[in-house]
């Protein structure tokens, strides 16, 4: 029988994707096939498999730090091409920009349509706090908006797009411009946040929560709200989407109150909710469905630019 150590640590990995570190400590042998399987999943990432005429520029350095790191996914023939900024999750602890289930749905659907896919790393816990690593990816930004049109690329047409500890740290940037705008980043022309269940992580902390928000959030109400999303929204911020798992406990109802607080400041938001669990939402998006759909026509809303790439059926 399965340990109650074991059974918590398993169940904070499925839901959150929480380093293995604690449980690897206490479950000895099956520690070990959990590490296993852990390394099995970091492996899987994109190769040789891209779309025809697609090509991929890697790890290019947008800091000095060796996770400082995005790749760039273009067209055959790119032209002032729209942009997704994609920002993985991880329990802002661990991650990778060329997962599979990060990148690669999304890029089969949508770079061959004329997208511009860029896809970032950026400093993990414990190093870098949630904070730390919402100023590295709005330096992302910055850089790829600067080089933008040597790829191709309008600099006035990025998405940004995150899942889970992603999708936290791109509401934050959508909440906290002024975050993005000290590492030079220009404004963007929306949000799509996949999934994230810490939209208002003061009230996360006030209530009975995972550990893990515990290492990423710490115990100082002053330092929760630096990185909370719903109160760092004290103004109108750029249109944004936030997709929720319905099998999830409070993504939701964070999703919808975000989104009421973003609307009562003149702004556009909406949730989509999915019944997905979380991996699903991030996985399965560019698959042919009407989930994809949902997206699609949410960024086609936002300007000229994708909307030329996502024509109307």
């Amino acid at each position: 029988m399965t340990s109650v150590p074991a059974c918590r640590c398993l169940l904070i990995l499925w839901l959150a994707c929480l380093p293995l570190g604690s449980c690897l400590a206490q479950e000895g042998a099956r520690g070990g096939l959990l590490q296993q399987r852990l390394q099995a999943w970091q492996a899987r990432r994109i190769e040789a498999s891209l779309p025809a005429g697609v090509r991929v520029l890697h790890d290019l350095a947008y800091g000095g730090d060796a996770q400082q790191r995005l790749d760039v996914y273009l067209p055959a023939h790119a032209e002032r091409a729209p942009v997704i900024f994609l920002v993985h999750g991880g329990a802002w602890a661990f991650g990778d920009k060329a997962a599979r289930g990060v990148v690669q749905n999304k890029l089969a659907r949508w770079v061959p349509r004329g997208f511009v896919l860029i896809s970032v790393d950026y400093r993990m816990l414990p190093a870098a706090p949630p904070l730390t690593q919402a100023e590295d990816v709005a330096q992302a930004l910055a850089y790829a908006q600067q080089h933008a049109a040597s790829w191709g690329a309008d600099p006035a047409a990025f998405v940004l797009m995150g899942h889970s500890a992603g999708a936290h740290l791109v509401a934050l940037l959508s909440a906290a411009p002024a975050i993005a705008k000290s590492r030079g980043a220009a404004a963007w022309l929306g949000t799509v946040s996949l999934d994230s269940a810490a939209l208002d992580v003061a009230s996360i902390m006030q209530a009975r929560h995972l550990p893990l928000y515990d290492r990423a959030f710490g115990s100082q109400p002053d330092g929760w709200a630096k990185v909370s999303p719903y109160q760092r929204l004290q103004a109108r911020i750029v249109p944004l989407l936030a997709v929720c798992s319905s099998r999830r406990d409070n993504s939701c109802a964070q999703a919808q109150a975000f989104v009421a607080k973003a609307t009562s400041y003149g702004g556009r938001a909406s949730v989509l909710q999915e019944d997905l669990s979380h991996e699903q939402i991030n996985e399965q998006l560019g698959e042919d469905s009407a989930y994809t759909t949902a997206v699609e026509s949410f960024m086609r809303s936002l300007g000229a630019a994708p909307a030329r790439a996502l024509p109307k059926s």
